[in-house]
């Protein structure tokens, strides 16, 4: 938690405390603005009226919106292990710390670990369950980091590096691992047989992310329980490519 300390105006007076909960209120109104503009359109005013403060207010807690940007992305990628700066303001991040952050946590968290394990299996038992197994993994870890990786997909464009990290590695490595698996098990007479598997695997990984992530952002939103989403958005993946 935030020291909640007491700051002294010219005269040496006692000025109000800062609400020791108003860094985390920031970050959350923060994160809603940068989903809704992306990263260059968004305002610090736009921010200062989510969180109900002048915008003056908001540069007691951060130098820039560079600043709020990148604690924003690390409140996001820690989750209940973020340790918010006792320090204030948040000092301006170096150009490349942002980037260098997001590229370890993906790196991190970018939960394959059932993928690879089929792809190093030399004897498939049940195809139905390996495979469940593997699609299950992918929509969990969609859905844990959705407010995170809505942010990325949003911000990339304005923002080339976190485009390459994003766009290039992170989702072109997983789409490009569960094509390798698809043409492996197509092949063995596993799974129904494509002339196509990285256009299918992305297929798959994208039905996957609106249901996860994307859903919850739709302008028009179809009311869906999570775990029925969860649930029906899975089964479809698995049968799709087992019956093609």
């Amino acid at each position: 938690m935030l020291t909640d300390w007491v700051s002294y105006n010219i005269n040496g007076s006692m000025a109000r405390k800062r609400p020791p909960d108003r860094l985390q209120r920031l970050i959350e109104c923060a994160t809603g603005v940068f989903i809704e503009h992306g990263y260059a359109h968004a305002q610090m005013d736009q921010v200062a009226a989510a969180l109900g403060v002048s915008k003056g207010t908001l540069y007691l807690y951060v130098e820039s919106k560079e600043a709020l940007f990148d604690v924003v992305i690390r409140a996001l990628a820690m989750g209940d292990t973020f340790n918010p700066p006792e320090q204030l303001p948040i000092p301006t991040p170096r150009p490349d710390d942002t980037v260098a952050f997001v590229a370890e946590q993906l790196a991190k968290r970018q939960s394959v670990a059932a993928l690879v394990a089929a792809l190093e299996r030399r004897t498939i038992g049940d195809v139905r369950a390996e495979l469940s197994g593997i699609v299950t993994e992918l929509y969990d870890a969609l859905a844990l980091n959705r407010n995170a990786l809505k942010l990325l997909d949003r911000a990339a464009a304005d923002h080339p590096a976190l485009a390459e990290l994003w766009f290039k590695g992170a989702r072109e490595g997983v789409v490009g691992l569960l094509a390798e698996y698809i043409q492996d098990r197509a092949r063995r007479g596993l799974l129904a047989a494509s002339t196509h598997p990285l256009v299918l695997a992305r297929v798959c990984v994208e039905t996957l992310a609106f249901w996860a992530v994307h859903r919850h952002w739709d302008p028009q939103p179809q009311d869906v329980p999570e775990p029925v989403a969860r649930q029906v958005a899975t089964g479809f993946v698995v049968g799709a490519l087992l019956n093609g």
